[in-house]
């Protein structure tokens, strides 16, 4: 990727205080990202917690009401159109016209950013090649499937080779291999200097791609670190059990956060339970409560915490869930908030 003067600092994107309101919602209260240049920053939320509209403010898509922003040190308000310049935003699906191939979007993309006709030509071959769709290079984009699309979306936005990605969901609905493949691609992109900026409603994609985590809820980062400091974060073990008899589950869970004390969870799995546990020696404690409430356990474990958990406790819901007075269609689905 050629180098660019501007993108040189230690930072791709510095955000402080951003606030955006639609009539009486105040979707983004005051949001503060840093994200180093180089890395992959994963950014998850639940539904209207402000995730999607905070990418939107750095993307130059929407104007923030209060507080600043910059890309590489430019002022997203001031300099908007420098700061599209080093930038690339993937959106549902890249194609002008569904009838025309993937070569030929691929190409009035090019066009409309500036390059000759060989050049985009070029271009276009490059990127089809980079993400595996050279034989289906002449398809019609109406008979690509899921995971293809999503590739060609991701090419389409490094047609211009920015220095820093806005990736949203990009493996929503693909399955586990294609999935793989696009993790693959993202990580090969920072391999190759590029910066990104991941939203995704994944857990285990934001564990396993992104080098740090920032959590939005309601507006605001309620949490932010690596994914190991995120789960250090509510304990250095998780405690996991089922009763044998569903009808003994609020007394358990009563009993495990008296012990524990710690705030927990009960899964979809009728008679699961879970909550962090500061030291796993603590589980002696509780085993011996649990026997003095009348609690028969089919089963119990004690793992190292994961990001769900992580977000369970710090939000008290699961991933997925709405935050409460979220305002319908503001935002996309986010990634159930840490």
């Amino acid at each position: 990727m050629k180098s660019n003067p501007s993108t040189t600092g230690e930072w791709a994107v510095e955000a402080l205080g951003l606030v955006k309101q639609f009539g009486d919602n105040r979707a983004v209260d005051g949001v503060d990202l840093n994200v180093r240049a180089g890395s992959i920053y994963g950014v998850l939320g639940p539904n209207g917690a402000g995730k999607t509209t905070t990418i939107r403010m750095l993307a130059t898509l929407l104007r923030p009401d209060a507080g600043e922003a910059r890309i590489f040190g430019v002022d997203v308000m001031r300099k908007p159109q420098q700061v599209r310049q080093l930038i690339g935003v993937t959106g549902q699906y890249a194609s002008v016209d569904e009838s025309l191939s993937a070569t030929e979007n691929l190409v009035i993309f090019s066009r409309l950013l500036g390059l000759g006709r060989a050049e985009s030509r070029r271009r276009a071959a490059e990127l089809l090649e980079e993400f595996g769709l050279t034989e289906a290079a002449k398809r019609p984009l109406k008979n690509f499937s899921g995971g293809m699309r999503r590739r060609l979306d991701l090419a389409a936005s490094l047609i211009s080779q920015p220095p820093l990605l806005f990736l949203d969901e990009p493996t929503t609905g693909l399955d586990p291999r294609t999935r793989a493949q696009m993790w693959d691609t993202i990580r090969r992109l920072v391999k190759n200097g590029s910066t990104v900026l991941l939203t995704t409603q994944y857990l285990d994609e934001a564990d396993q791609l992104a080098d740090r985590i920032a959590v939005i809820d309601r507006g605001r980062v309620v949490a932010e670190g690596t994914g190991d400091e995120l789960k250090a974060s509510v304990g250095s073990s998780s405690l996991h059990l089922r009763v044998t008899d569903p009808g003994q589950i609020t007394t358990a869970r009563e009993t495990v956060e008296r012990v524990l004390q710690a705030r927990s969870s009960v899964t979809a799995e009728a008679g699961r339970i879970t909550a962090p546990m500061a030291e796993a020696g603590q589980v002696t404690d509780l085993l011996i409560a649990l026997r003095g409430a009348g609690v028969n356990l089919a089963e119990i474990s004690v793992q190292k915490p994961t990001l769900d958990e992580v977000f369970l406790t710090i939000t008290g819901s699961g991933p997925g869930a709405p935050s409460p007075d979220a305002p319908a269609g503001n935002e996309r689905m986010e990634a159930r908030n840490a």
